[in-house]
């Protein structure tokens, strides 16, 4: 088996956000543009996620490391390359179950660590209330996952529980990102690589994204107050 390997053409920083790779691709574009349309049914708005989330992983993963191995095709002896480590996807609860399965589809046998937020009302901060991730996590890279980052409080929060729990290599992948999270994750992890489908404009006064696709998790299981078809 050959020495670990690594792709040397990772996709470039964005010029005004050094820590954001944005993902820009003709079937993105088109699928984000039908997932921000407030009259997009749960069950296309979920489709859609997913495949924008398993669109993206093939940039987010492009400097994972390989290593070569041998295989026999029905033909003959060759070689290829197979990935190192056991990567584990950290989904923030609940919007980002939303993305899982397109991400499994690309990583079937990664591991799924689980980890739950809600705002403490005293402190107005992400507080955890569940934790379920694997014990050795420094085994492989590390995918958290959330379809937004607004403030960056709850992507922050996760980010620092992963690290604690031994994420070495750990990176993030959101569909939408605005300056004012990008700039929090800058703040408080700055080696972290933020992979987005799009880069939006603000965060208004009442936090929501601008032009934003409303509330994910709402829209993703059905929870929204805005009746919309099946």
């Amino acid at each position: 088996m050959s020495q670990p390997h690594a792709a040397s053409d990772p996709l470039p920083p964005h010029p005004d956000h050094p820590n954001l790779r944005l993902v820009e691709h003709p079937l993105i574009a088109h699928k984000m543009t039908h997932l921000r349309d407030r009259n997009q049914g749960r069950r296309t708005f979920r489709a859609l996620a997913a495949q924008i989330s398993g669109l993206m992983v093939y940039e987010a993963t492009r400097t994972f490391r390989t290593s070569q191995v041998n295989v026999e095709t029905p033909l003959e002896h060759t070689t290829g390359r197979s990935l190192v480590g056991v990567p584990t996807i950290a989904p923030i609860l609940r919007a980002g179950l939303g993305m899982s399965a397109g991400v499994l589809d690309m990583l079937p046998t990664a591991r799924v660590a689980h980890i739950g937020l809600e705002r403490d009302e005293s402190t107005l901060e992400p507080s955890a209330y569940l934790s379920k991730i694997p014990a050795d996590l420094a085994a492989g890279p590390v995918l958290l996952v959330d379809p937004m980052l607004a403030t960056g409080g709850s992507a922050s929060r996760a980010a620092s529980m992963l690290r604690r729990a031994g994420a070495a290599d750990l990176r993030m992948i959101c569909i939408v990102a605005v300056p004012e999270g990008l700039r929090r994750m800058r703040q408080d992890h700055p080696d972290i690589p933020i992979f987005a489908a799009a880069l939006d404009r603000e965060l208004d006064e009442n936090g929501f994204i601008r032009p934003g696709l409303g509330d994910a998790g709402d829209r993703l299981f059905g929870t929204d107050e805005i009746p919309r078809p099946r």
